[in-house]
């Protein structure tokens, strides 16, 4: 079988490749083609029990929102950084369905700041022993962003 070498696709750059490989058996003549994408971006898809009130919160604490028009869907944005909300009616009776994610940021403790003055339950950012500086975003869906920056002394080479 033929392996032809990846290629990036055009107007993607080196976030999207494409490998095709060409099966062709003469006796039936059937060609087979597989497709395979690999990409760079990912987004965590958070539960929550009401779209709009969701997106109400994320737009307080300064996220791009954006409601799909179905009803049932939504995203976030924050600094390049894209999260998914899916509605899911029976979310209060089922603990078991909370998300999260990580947000890498330059200043965790700025960051802390300015959700806490704008109404998010925020757990300020504490250093770890890998060298991070992390914080806790809790949204009223039980929905968890963590997000940390390097702690000072790793940015002055000291830890």
């Amino acid at each position: 079988m033929w392996n032809p070498p990846l290629a990036s696709l055009p107007g993607r750059g080196s976030a999207c490749a494409i490998r095709i490989v060409v099966t062709l058996l003469s006796v039936r003549r059937v060609v087979r083609c597989y497709l395979a994408l690999v990409s760079t971006r990912v987004a965590p898809i958070f539960p929550v029990s009401d779209l709009v009130a969701a997106l109400a919160y994320y737009r307080g604490l300064g996220f791009g929102v954006r409601h799909w028009h179905s009803g049932a869907y939504g995203f976030i944005t924050f600094n390049g950084v894209e999260i998914h909300l899916g509605v899911e009616p029976d979310l209060d009776t089922r603990v078991d369905r909370r998300a999260s994610a990580y947000l890498f940021v330059e200043d965790a403790d700025a960051l802390a700041a300015t959700w806490l003055a704008a109404g998010g339950d925020v757990r300020l950012p504490q250093d770890t022993e890998w060298g991070q500086h992390e914080g806790v975003l809790v949204d009223p869906d039980g929905n968890v962003i963590r997000f940390g920056s390097p702690m000072i002394a790793d940015l002055r080479g000291k830890g």
